[in-house]
């Protein structure tokens, strides 16, 4: 189990399921996969502009080696779709984003938690270009500052509480806006990262360090103890920049963050399950992400180890402190 920090003693949310009756577009495959006995595996959709089918590929072939189980691999169209399909049996398994944990209690179980390359936590930043006048988060008051998508843990989440620990009124963002500054979703880490640099009344930008990090001299993180020592992104912090990358300053670093589960139906009792989670918790790298697997299409993660519900409090608190439900992303 990993052991993560806490922020504090806050009460635990009672999270209220999902109404039903989402229509979880671009999943139609699901009844016919029932029919022919394979085992549904939805795959939350990809913050990146990826293939996220063709990066999953190898996990399937190593899974259906291993197990002798047929696996189909459905993309769903949302976080609460992806959730979703495991509450109403269109699913058996499934990608999940943290925030999916504490709203699926009762009907998915986590089977594991993702890791890369050795890391259970990551970690979200916020910064800004390096000859910025921007010196704090107190700053950035009646400035705009863009995050990643509007569900994302490390994109916008995490970096509203920051800034709300900073002082600054976010309001009820995201689900409606902030108050001392203006701040705006962009599709995913990447264009949140790209959109500072390239708009000129853009500040700041919230992105998982591994979108950030490549663009950050490495002494920037030195301060931040917890990052240099479970961050996957330390070792290489700086090697990015580039003439098309340019450096950019770090603001703040969040508190460590558990990283994404793979969760699976409470109710699914087929003959396959046992063998399947299995298979995953030995999953080594080479399973995962094969050498002969372009870079284009590389899983962002490298293993999947045991993990609890417990591991992912430090996600109930920032939904809880922020005042969300997982179903308030639902739109």
């Amino acid at each position: 189990m990993v052991q993560l920090p806490r922020r504090g003693d806050h009460t635990r949310r009672t999270f209220l399921k999902a109404t039903g009756g989402l229509t979880l577009a671009g999943m139609a495959g699901c009844l016919s996969s029932t029919e022919s006995g394979a085992v549904r595996f939805i795959l939350n959709p990809a913050e990146e502009q990826t293939d996220i089918v063709q990066e999953y590929t190898p996990m399937k072939e190593y899974l259906e080696s291993e197990t002798e189980a047929e696996i189909e691999l459905i993309r769903a169209d949302s976080y609460v779709d992806t959730l979703e399909s495991l509450e109403t049996d269109q699913g058996d398994i499934a990608d999940t984003s943290p925030t999916a944990v504490p709203a699926g209690d009762g009907f998915a179980d986590i089977i594991g938690m993702r890791t890369a390359y050795g890391g259970a936590l990551y970690f979200s930043t916020i910064t800004t270009l390096a000859d910025s006048d921007i010196e704090s988060l107190s700053d950035l008051e009646g400035e705009v500052m863009t995050t990643g998508a509007r569900m994302s843990t490390s994109g916008t989440l995490a970096p509203t509480l920051m800034l709300k620990d900073a002082g600054l009124d976010t309001g009820n963002y995201p689900d409606g806006d902030a108050v001392d500054l203006e701040l705006q979703n962009a599709p995913d880490h990447d264009r949140s990262r790209e959109q500072l640099v390239n708009d000129d009344a853009i500040v700041a930008a919230a992105t998982g360090a591994f979108a950030s990090a490549p663009q950050v001299p490495q002494e920037q993180f030195d301060d931040y103890s917890e990052f240099v020592e479970h961050s996957s992104e330390y070792e290489d912090a700086g090697s990015g920049i580039d003439d098309e990358n340019p450096e950019l300053r770090l603001l703040a670093v969040s508190d460590p963050l558990p990283r994404a589960p793979i969760m699976a139906r409470s109710e699914w009792d087929g003959s396959e399950r046992d063998a399947i989670e299995t298979a995953l918790l030995e999953a080594d790298e080479t399973d995962l992400v094969p050498e002969d697997v372009d870079d284009e299409y590389e899983l962002w993660f490298t293993g999947i180890e045991e993990a609890e519900r417990s591991d992912y409090e430090p996600i109930d608190d920032i939904l809880d402190e922020l005042g969300l439900e997982f179903q308030d992303f639902g739109e």
